[in-house]
């Protein structure tokens, strides 16, 4: 492609008007150098969010780290009596969510296997044992306790029915589902979702597709280095795209990297290197919506945090004091004075938020009713405190 054709690419990207053959075409003339689309993609994040970065103070908790699923890149998932498999006893649940209100944080991440139930009858034991019927009845107990302490619930449990949203909306300020890629290939045997029932295309579409109906406010996000290719990962951009602009539920898109450890299937599989990473960050900005924020984790990522803010991203996601990323767990979190003073470096500001973003704290029907008042309270609060923090610079 000459470099008309590249700039004409570029403008049509920095305003947000690309169709498939086009995003296809740019991904692709850019995936050598993307020093352009990195300058569009930061165009777009400028216009939309500013010259201010976020994160979301969080306590993790891994409710059970069962899971039906078999990913080849995963080293969370266990099945009972595996070394290292547990489920959270409600009062673990309690001591850690306090000490993450007393460290101030303003997000409960729960998260946690697939379906276990599905799989594994001593997981069903253990849930009556706790008195419970179900999963889905004890993240709704866990998450009356968050609220009770002025933490705000985000649940990623995996494939949930609509129903299991609907109960969860009640105690959830946002839901999340990682899309990770739409290539039913990826599933074939011999490759890393082969034997992950639950992440099938479809099945994972259909339940982002039903929380959109339920105005859900919801994160999704691509996985990449998994053996994916570039027409894979924009057509998971797309598909997120598509499924934002029929419903306008998607808050934010993470864009994760693999990262290899010696436990796993792919173990010996090449991690996607930091150019992959500016790349895929800057396609998801010009891809998706403006309202859409784009993050990625920053402890999988600890020396291109400029690189990727070139790319245009704006968020870096949960950031715990007080727990591990359970998922992740040989990768620390940043101190958060080292991670604002790289994003000053970088001409930008660094300040906390909610697990829920303010558009759909003011647009009514995107919250349970109970929710409403005291997520205004919690909102006006923090902003009145990055008002001080920013006055006082």
């Amino acid at each position: 492609m000459d470099t008309k054709g590249l700039n004409h690419l570029l403008l049509r990207a920095a305003d947000g008007e690309l169709e498939r053959d086009e995003a296809l075409l740019l991904a692709t003339v850019t995936a050598a150098d993307s020093a352009g689309l990195c300058d569009a993609a930061a165009a777009r994040r400028d216009r939309a969010w500013g010259r201010t970065l976020t994160f979301s103070p969080k306590v993790f908790l891994p409710l059970t780290n069962l899971c039906r699923n078999r990913c080849d890149y995963c080293s969370f998932r266990r099945s009972p009596g595996d070394e290292g498999e547990w489920t959270m006893r409600p009062d673990e649940v309690l001591k850690t969510l306090e000490a993450g209100a007393t460290a101030g944080c303003t997000e409960a991440l729960f998260c946690l296997g697939d379906t276990p139930e599905t799989a594994f009858s001593a997981y069903r034991r253990t849930l009556t044992s706790l008195g419970v019927r179900s999963t889905v009845e004890y993240l709704e107990e866990c998450g009356e306790r968050a609220l009770e302490l002025g933490v705000f619930p985000h649940t990623n449990a995996g494939i949930l029915s609509a129903d299991d949203m609907q109960r969860l909306r009640r105690v959830n300020v946002s839901l999340g589902l990682m899309l990770e890629n739409v290539s039913p290939r990826l599933c074939e045997r011999g490759m890393p979702h082969f034997r992950a029932p639950d992440k099938r295309p479809e099945v994972r579409l259909r339940m982002t597709r039903e929380a959109g109906e339920l105005r859900i406010p919801f994160t999704s996000g691509l996985l990449i280095g998994i053996g994916e290719t570039l027409e894979e990962r924009v057509d998971t951009l797309l598909a997120i795209r598509d499924l934002h602009r029929e419903y306008g539920h998607i808050q934010e898109v993470i864009v994760q990297n693999f990262r290899a450890r010696p436990d796993i299937v792919m173990a010996d599989s090449p991690e996607p290197g930091e150019a992959e990473m500016v790349h895929t960050i800057a396609l998801a900005r010009v891809l998706l919506e403006d309202e859409i924020s784009v993050q990625a984790p920053p402890n999988l990522n600890p020396n291109s945090f400029a690189s990727l803010v070139h790319a245009g991203l704006n968020d870096w996601g949960g950031i715990s004091p007080v727990t591990p990323d359970f998922i992740s767990p040989g990768y620390p979190w940043p101190h958060l004075d080292g991670l604002k003073r790289s994003c000053e470096s970088a001409g930008f500001g660094l300040t906390p938020r909610l697990p829920i973003y303010e558009r759909y704290v003011e647009e009514p029907g995107w919250l349970d009713e109970r929710l409403v008042a005291p997520t205004r309270r919690a909102l006006q609060k923090l902003t009145t405190a990055n008002q001080i923090s920013e006055s006082r610079l």
